[in-house]
């Protein structure tokens, strides 16, 4: 092939294979190809055929001979060579060696079946859309939504028995489960919890009913508590500022808060630090049921959530919850301190209707009550007997070993349990991923094989935090952020079929772009994903690209490990998927939801992802764009600069943090050139370049922290004061009139003032991590010029 066209090769089972096959190619006298031309070599005559040759001497024969000599040595390597050559060039399309970035326009002339010729891009593509359209989804997705899989349950291990046994029916090179006991929290159904009215003598009275008992928030803080009742509109930190500012004052209150916008955790937390001393949360009919033509969550439904502001276990953080091991007791400071319970939107509306105080802004205003008050109302008397048990889980591993780099990961995952029926919420995620392991087996058994290792994953314990997932990465973070390359999550991956959104790495971006160029809109024929996206909005990432939030495992992968991470989903226009977290996230409300397209739209995605997984797993050079942090730097710095004269008047400045970024900026850019000056069939050096590429966000985590103390310690997406976000927050407080509203990145209410001291620390955390992903960048030590 021409130079630049990079190619995939076929791997057939095993060497002997090969070796038979070429043999029978020449017993049967295989035809050579078209450019080749035969020819034959004749070497000189044996000594003594020709006559006279016995009376010359030797010395003098050899004279005469040695131009004969010299000839016949040069045409017997050069035809050697050409037969080398073509050699070479038939066997080398079993060797598997050597794959690059492939060509999208290139196509092949042999078939799919075919166990000679070269596959290439579009042969890899034709053969995961072949295999991809055997699974049947749909069926897959509606039985697992009938099975009851909260964690712990029967239902959840006899799901996992089946799903372990399909994988080990596959063509896989390992099958495993990995078994945590971890703490989870249950509603005791002896001590239910309760809400009753409060009178102006502090009597309890009546009861509230809660017409959806089951639904709970697990690690709520359990007792009694008693108060009066402030609406707090979706419970931000600026939402809680603008109650202050109108005169009601949420501490010592319950607040009622709205689910959507943040997760229940925040919520929580963000009520905790403003001095509330509980918080109910309901689904008001703005966010749930705003379109009549498109069905809505009942009225009587509550949502279910945690809130624990962190992932994984909280009662062993930072340790792996292996084998009942006991750590240290320390709980997660993450675990609230005042109880929070959900209820529904008709439980809401009349504890609206008692709300008088001033009347709420306009945005405020939900469709419930003609008008919302923010209060404060009559007292409520809330009462929360969740229990803690100690609960086994079992994530389950399939692997296929890559040939050239095996121990170099790309782990996809999805989540398993659900609370409730769960279709969207896990059932699509886990169908998905069954048809990916069962496509990928396939293609192995018709000759592809991927570079580096796909590990395919089915995580226990989602709807509690992440769990399954954070206490593997708990348990094995020594060497996952060695091997890991990426990791890709199937959970919500369908919650509409209008737009699409990527919570993404900014390493993976670009490779998402050519991706989407790649896919079908699942609901405009003949039209790309790419095409669909720019129809409306020329700025393509400004319209799909989103930030990884929290509740995701992928947030994990990223901010706790240093793996850069996605999750796709498909959404509605207007309005979020109404039964997420409820009893009524059904198969069928989802497929009504999405009008008979479910089946389209989940294809999409698994067509999508394997095409990821195909680039990620066999381009010799990984596709991750290791220069994007340098714009995400230069985007913060654009934040960071608006109070350069305020910190200026101090003595203090930012120029450390401008230099770092500079250095992170000359050492992409220096190992860019050194990649593209390569010789690329170096399979040492490319295995060196794609490690330090594949370690690049693992270097933004902060190593100047304890994981214990601050797991997410990820500079850009963490949690702490090591982070850029935190740094802004508290930069806000040298001007007090901004600090009165502000958009709080770490989700929590700043200090009182301005530190000069915590400024002083942040800023060398900040800068002495960015300058550390520069100088792991540049390679080796020598190669390291700190422009300090």
């Amino acid at each position: 092939p021409p130079p630049n066209l990079s190619i995939y090769r076929r791997v057939e089972d095993s060497l002997q294979g090969r070796l038979e096959e070429e043999k029978e190619d020449q017993e049967e006298g295989a035809e050579l190809p078209a450019h080749f031309c035969p020819m034959e070599l004749k070497g000189p005559e044996p000594l003594g055929t020709r006559p006279g040759l016995q009376n010359i001497p030797w010395a003098a024969a050899g004279r005469k001979a040695a131009p004969y000599l010299v000839l016949t040595a040069l045409l017997i390597f050069t035809g050697a060579f050409l037969l080398g050559y073509v050699a070479f060039r038939g066997s080398c399309q079993a060797c598997g060696d050597s794959v690059l970035v492939v060509s999208e326009d290139v196509n092949s002339e042999l078939g799919l079946d075919s166990h000679q010729g070269t596959l290439y891009w579009s042969d890899l593509q034709a053969m995961l859309l072949r295999f991809l359209g055997e699974v049947h989804l749909e069926d897959t997705i509606m039985q697992i939504s009938l099975l009851d899989r909260m964690a712990g349950s029967a239902g959840m291990a006899s799901l996992a028995q089946d799903i372990l046994a399909l994988l080990s029916s596959l063509k896989l090179d390992h099958v495993w489960t990995d078994t945590h006991y971890v703490g989870l929290q249950f509603p005791d159904p002896a001590h239910p919890n309760t809400l009753h009215w409060v009178d102006e003598d502090g009597k309890i009275g009546e009861q509230l009913p809660l017409e959806d008992p089951d639904a709970y928030c697990p690690y709520s803080a359990t007792g009694n508590v008693t108060g009066k009742l402030v609406y707090a509109h979706y419970g931000r930190p600026e939402d809680l500022q603008d109650l202050k500012a109108r005169g009601v004052e949420p501490a010592g209150c319950l607040l009622l808060v709205r689910v959507g916008v943040t997760s229940f955790a925040q919520k929580v937390a963000t009520a905790q630090h403003a001095g509330a001393i509980g918080v109910l949360l309901y689904p008001d009919p703005e966010d749930f049921s705003r379109r009549p033509d498109r069905p809505g969550l009942s009225s009587q439904r509550a949502v279910y959530g945690h809130v624990h502001l962190g992932a994984g276990d909280p009662y062993t953080p930072g340790f792996p919850s292996f084998n009942q091991t006991q750590f240290p007791p320390v709980a997660s400071s993450g675990l609230p301190s005042i109880p929070a319970h959900p209820i529904s939107a008709d439980i809401a509306y009349h504890l609206l209707r008692t709300l008088k105080g001033p009347v709420a802004p306009w945005e405020w205003q939900g469709h419930l009550e003609s008008l919302y008050h923010l209060g404060p109302g009559p007292g409520l008397h809330l009462t929360v007997n969740n229990h803690r048990t100690s609960t086994p889980i079992s994530n389950i591993f399939g692997c296929i070993e890559g040939f050239a780099e095996p121990d170099h990961y790309v782990v996809i995952g999805a989540q398993r349990d659900a609370w409730g029926p769960g279709a969207a919420k896990s059932a699509v995620g886990t169908a998905i991923l069954l048809e990916l392991v069962q496509a990928f087996s396939s293609m192995v058994s018709n000759g592809f094989r991927p570079r580096r290792s796909l590990l395919f994953i089915s995580w226990d314990g989602g709807d509690f935090g992440s769990v399954g997932s954070m206490e593997w990465l708990e348990g094995y973070l020594s060497v996952l952020h060695l091997k890991a390359v990426v990791y890709v999550s199937l959970d919500n991956a369908v919650l509409g079929d209008s737009k699409f959104h990527a919570k993404t790495s900014p390493l993976l971006i670009s490779l998402i772009e050519n991706i989407l160029k790649q896919v079908d809109t699942p609901n405009h024929s003949g039209r790309t994903l790419y095409e669909q996206v720019v129809a409306t909005n020329p700025s393509w990432e400004t319209e799909v690209i989103r930030p990884l939030p929290m509740d995701s495992s992928a947030y994990s992968f990223t901010a706790f490990a240093g793996v850069p991470a996605v999750e796709f989903s498909f959404l509605e226009d207007y309005q979020e998927y109404p039964f997420l977290h409820t009893k009524e996230d059904t198969y069928e409300n989802l497929h009504r939801v999405l009008r008979g397209r479910l089946p389209a739209v989940a294809q999409a995605v698994a067509q999508l992802t394997g095409q990821l997984l195909i680039r990620l797993s066999h381009d010799h050079l990984l596709p991750l764009d290791f220069g994007r942090y340098g714009d995400v730097v230069l985007r913060h710095i654009g934040n960071l600069n608006e109070y350069s004269g305020d910190l200026k008047a101090r003595g203090l400045t930012l120029q450390w943090v401008y230099s770092a970024r500079g250095d992170y900026i000359r050492a992409a850019e220096k190992l860019r050139k050194e990649i593209y000056n390569s010789e690329e069939s170096d399979e040492r050096l490319m295995r060196m370049y794609n490690v330090r590429i594949m370690r690049v966000e693992f270097y933004f985590l902060s190593q100047y922290v304890s994981p214990a103390d601050s797991p997410f310690r990820h500079i850009f997406l963490g949690r702490g004061d090591h982070t850029l976000g935190a740094l802004l927050d508290h930069l806000r407080l040298l001007r007090p009139e901004a600090s009165q509203s502000p958009k709080a990145s770490s989700g929590l209410l700043p200090s009182v003032s301005f530190q000069e001291s915590l400024f002083r620390r942040q800023l060398a955390l900040l800068t002495w991590t960015l300058q550390g992903a520069a100088n792991a960048l540049s390679g080796d030590v020598w190669n390291i010029d700190n422009n300090f």
